[in-house]
C-alpha cells in the first residue's frame, strides 16, 4: 500500500523502518545464500522481468505531494539514488522536482539484490541492473493505483485517466487531483502484481539528463554521511591494530594512555586494543601513549618482492584449469612465430575519501542500532548480531551516504562493523561509540586488491593469426576461506579472480587458462571492477603484442577476433571513430593505443593519446565508448566513466601498496598519491545507443583504461609496458 507521512527534518541517518513487517530476520551469517557479485553474467541469474510489483516496499507518497523512492542499494558516490528513482518516477510519472531517495532498512526478504540471491547489498555494478523491473513496475503499479483510487471517486472509466508530472487527470469532465490528494485512497486499492508498463517512446525521464537529486544535499554540507553522525552522548573510538598481518595482541599498558585528557576508557577485542575518549584527537592521542606487545608468530613478514618471486616459480607449474578450448601447446608448437610475456601486479589500496568508520548503540528496547555507509546489509546485520550475542532482527541498520568504497566497504567478513560491535560489547555499551578508523588505519589496515601475475605465450602463423595461447596466473583468491566460497569458487577456480581472461571474448581456436590459488597472509578483496583490473591489461596488451608482430592494425587485428562479440566491437569501432584513430595524435614521441574490454556485462573501449619519453607519460586525452544497454541517465554514465579515468590513473602510473618484512610502506597520500587535476586528461564518453536492458558502469571504466596508455606509451617509444603501475624509468626519449 502507498503510505501517507507528512514530511520530516528528522536526519535520515536516525530514521527508523518505516514499512510494515519491519526488517526480517537474516539468518546464519550467509548459510544458504547464493551470491554471485559477477551480475547480470551469473550463471542461473533469475528472471528479472518475473519479479512482482510491490510498490508499497519503494515508494511513498506524502500529503505534501512528494514522492520518496525507497532506495536498497548504498549510494557511495556513483549516483543510483537517482538513477533508481529515476526509473521508479518515470513509471509512476512523477514531478520530478518533489521525487526524493531515503535508503531502506535492512530486510532482505524486501530489498534483496535480485542478482545476488536472497541478500541485500551493493556490488558487482548490479544496482541498475537488478533493479531495473522491480523499479519499473513499483513505479507502474503506484500509478494505476493513483489511477484506480480516482477512478472510484470520480466515478469514471479509469482508461479515461491519464497521469502526467504528478497530477491525475479526467480531461471530459475537467477533474484532476495531485498525487497527494489521492494517496491515502490509492492505499486501499489492490496492488496490481503486472502493470502496464510504458513503452521507451513514452518516457520522459528514462534516458534523460535529469538533475541530480543529492547534488544540493552534498555541495551545502547537508548530506548525512557516517563521519557526521552524532548521537547522545556519542564516545569516539579508535583500535591499535597489529604492524603485520596475523599478529594478536600478546599483551598491553595503557596506563600512559589512561592519563591522556578526554581518554576515557582502554579495551581489548579481537582485532587489537581499542582507545575509547570523548573525541576522536583524544582517541588518538591516547593510542600513541599505548604500549601493546605484539605475538607474530604466525603473522606475514615477507616482503612484496618475495612474495612476487615466489608467484614467477608457481607460474613455471600448470595449474587449475580455468578455461580450456582446443590443444594450445600444439598450436604454439606449430607456429611459424611464438611470442611470451609476463605482467604483475601489485596490491591496492581501495583508499576512499571517507575513511571507514561506523557509529553503533544499544537502544532502550535492547535492541543495536547501526549507523555506517553500509554496503552488504545483511552480512553486516548478521555479524553484528553474532557479535552481540543476539538475533539479527535485534540489530536495526541505517544507512548513510558514504564517501566511496570501491569494494572496501563489502567485507565478506562485514569487518569494521564487528570491530565496532566489538568495542561496544567490551565497553559494557555505557553510550554510543563512534568507530572511527584514520587514513593510516584504512591505508595499512588490511584488505587489498590482490598481488597478481601473468604469463602468456602465443603462436601465431604465417599470416599473423592466432594458433595457440597458454595463459597462467598467480594470485590469492578472494572467494577461498570467506563465506562465499561455495557460490564463487568451482573446482578451486575462484570466478572473480579468472573474469576477463578465462571468459575472453577473442576467438582463439586453442586456449588453455591456468591459474594458481596463491596462499599468503595479506587480506585481499575486491577492488573496483575486481579480477578485470588485471586481466583486461594482459589481454588487451598482448593482444596488441600480437597485433604488431602480424603487423596488422589493433583495431583491425581485434575485430577479425571479435566476430561472436558484436556489442564489444560495436564500442570498439565507435571508440576509434570518435578518436580520429590513424588520423592524429601523431609526432615526436606522441601516439594512440587502444583497449576493450567487457565486464559485469557492459561493454567498453577506449583510446588513449598519450606523449612518452625520457621517464615520462603524459595522458592527454582518452575517447571512451560505452554500451551499458539503456543508459538510464546518460550524464551519470559519462561522470562515472570521467571518475574511473580519475580513480585509475594513479594506479597505471605509480601507486601500489608494497610490503617490507609484513609491514604497509604506504599509509597516506604522501606515498600513495592520488591522481592530481593537473594531470587529468581530457575525457569524452560516447553511449551506445541500446534498447537492451541496462547494466552497470560503476566499474567497467577501470579495466580498459591501464591497457590503451600501456599501447598508447609503445607506438609512441617503441618500448612495452606491460606490468602496473608503468615502470617510467626505463623510457627513452624519441
Amino acid at each position: 500500500m502507498l503510505k501517507i507521512r507528512q514530511p520530516t527534518t528528522e536526519p535520515r541517518a536516525s530514521r527508523r523502518a518505516f514499512l510494515a513487517g519491519g526488517a526480517a530476520a537474516a539468518g546464519a551469517l550467509m548459510i544458504g545464500f547464493r551470491l554471485d557479485l559477477r551480475g547480470a553474467r551469473a550463471e542461473g541469474a533469475p528472471d528479472l522481468s518475473a519479479v512482482k510489483a510491490n510498490p508499497n516496499a519503494f515508494v511513498r507518497i506524502a500529503a505534501d505531494d512528494t514522492v520518496t523512492v525507497i532506495v536498497k542499494h548504498l549510494d557511495m558516490g556513483q549516483g543510483n539514488t537517482t538513477g533508481l528513482a529515476t526509473i521508479l518516477a518515470d513509471e509512476l510519472d512523477a514531478d520530478w522536482s518533489k521525487v526524493r531517495t531515503e535508503f531502506a532498512p535492512a530486510d532482505a526478504a524486501l530489498y534483496n539484490n535480485l542478482l545476488m540471491g536472497p541478500v541485500q547489498g551493493t556490488g558487482g555494478s548490479t544496482a541498475i541492473a537488478n533493479s531495473w523491473m522491480q523499479l519499473r513496475k513499483a513505479g507502474a503499479a503506484a500509478r494505476e493505483m493513483l489511477v484506480a483510487a480516482a477512478a472510484l471517486d470520480w466515478k469514471v472509466p479509469a482508461l479515461q485517466i491519464t497521469v502526467e508530472n504528478g497530477v491525475v487527470r479526467h480531461a471530459a469532465s475537467n477533474r484532476e487531483a495531485s498525487f497527494g490528494k489521492l494517496a491515502a485512497a490509492a492505499a486501499a486499492m489492490p496492488v496490481p502484481q503486472e502493470p502496464r508498463l510504458k513503452d521507451l517512446s513514452q518516457w520522459r525521464l528514462i534516458g534523460q539528463t535529469v538533475p541530480r537529486l543529492d547534488s544540493v544535499a552534498k555541495t551545502s554540507g547537508s548530506a548525512v554521511y557516517a563521519l557526521d553522525i552524532r548521537r547522545p552522548n556519542q564516545v569516539t573510538a579508535v583500535v591499535a591494530h597489529p604492524p603485520r598481518f596475523g599478529a594478536t595482541v600478546k599483551g598491553f599498558d595503557d596506563k600512559a594512555a589512561r592519563k591522556v585528557a578526554g581518554v576515557i576508557d582502554v579495551v581489548a577485542i579481537p582485532t587489537g586494543v581499542a582507545v575509547i575518549a570523548r573525541d576522536t584527537w583524544a582517541a588518538m592521542k591516547g593510542r600513541e601513549a599505548l604500549s601493546v606487545t605484539w605475538d607474530e608468530s604466525l603473522a606475514e613478514s615477507r616482503s612484496s618482492d618475495a612474495i612476487l618471486a615466489e608467484y614467477r616459480e608457481t607460474a613455471k607449474r600448470p595449474g587449475l584449469v580455468a578455461s580450456q578450448r582446443g590443444d594450445a601447446e600444439a598450436g604454439i608448437k606449430g607456429a611459424a612465430k611464438v611470442l611470451e610475456a609476463e605482467f604483475s601486479f601489485p596490491y591496492l589500496a581501495h583508499a576512499a575519501m571517507e575513511p571507514l568508520n561506523a557509529t553503533i548503540e544499544r537502544a532502550a528496547d535492547g535492541g543495536y542500532d547501526i549507523y555506517a555507509g553500509l554496503q552488504f546489509q545483511t552480512v553486516e546485520q548478521a555479524t553484528a548480531a553474532a557479535v552481540l550475542g543476539t538475533t539479527p532482527d535485534k540489530v536495526r541498520l541505517h544507512t548513510t551516504w558514504a564517501g566511496g568504497s570501491f569494494g572496501r566497504r563489502a567485507t565478506p567478513s562485514a569487518d569494521y562493523i564487528a570491530e565496532a560491535a566489538a568495542i561496544l560489547k567490551a565497553w559494557g555499551a555505557k553510550a554510543p561509540v563512534h568507530l572511527v578508523w584514520t587514513r593510516e588505519d584504512d591505508m595499512a589496515g588490511g584488505y587489498y586488491r590482490p598481488t597478481v601475475y601473468h604469463k602468456i605465450r602465443a603462436g601465431l602463423d604465417a599470416k599473423g593469426s592466432v594458433t595457440g595461447w597458454q595463459h597462467v596466473m598467480v594470485g590469492k583468491s578472494i572467494m577461498i576461506g570467506s563465506p562465499f566460497e561455495a557460490m564463487l569458487v568451482k573446482n578451486g577456480v575462484d570466478g572473480t579472480t579468472v573474469e576477463g581472461a578465462s571468459d575472453t571474448p577473442y576467438a582463439l581456436p586453442a586456449y588453455r587458462f591456468d591459474v594458481h590459488n596463491a596462499r599468503e597472509g595479506v587480506p585481499v578483496l575486491w577492488w573496483r571492477s575486481v579480477g578485470h583490473t588485471h586481466t583486461a591489461q594482459a589481454m588487451e596488451v598482448f593482444v596488441d603484442e600480437l597485433a604488431h608482430a602480424a603487423n596488422v592494425d589493433p583495431v583491425a587485428y581485434r575485430l577479425a577476433l571479435l566476430t561472436n562479440a558484436p556489442r564489444l566491437s560495436g564500442v570498439l569501432k565507435l571508440a576509434a571513430e570518435k578518436a580520429g584513430w590513424g588520423k592524429g595524435a601523431s609526432g615526436k614521441g606522441r601516439a594512440m593505443g587502444v583497449a576493450a574490454h567487457e565486464s559485469f556485462g557492459s561493454y567498453v573501449a577506449m583510446v588513449a593519446d598519450v606523449t612518452a619519453g625520457s621517464g615520462s607519460v603524459k595522458v592527454n586525452r582518452i575517447v571512451a565508448a560505452v554500451d551499458v544497454g539503456i543508459a538510464v541517465n546518460p550524464d551519470i554514465v559519462r561522470a562515472q566513466v570521467e571518475g574511473a579515468v580519475g580513480f585509475a590513473l594513479s594506479s597505471v602510473l605509480r601507486n601500489r601498496v608494497t610490503l617490507k618484512d609484513g609491514v604497509v610502506q604506504e599509509t597516506n597520500f604522501d606515498a600513495y598519491e592520488p591522481t592530481r587535476l593537473t594531470e587529468m586528461p581530457v575525457v569524452e564518453v560516447h553511449i551506445m545507443p541500446s534498447r537492451a536492458a541496462p547494466t552497470g558502469i560503476g566499474e567497467p571504466g577501470v579495466p580498459v583504461l591501464a591497457p590503451s596508455i600501456s599501447n598508447a606509451v609503445f607506438a609512441a617509444t617503441g618500448q612495452r609496458l606491460r606490468s602496473l603501475p608503468l615502470d617510467l624509468s626505463g623510457l627513452k626519449g624519441v
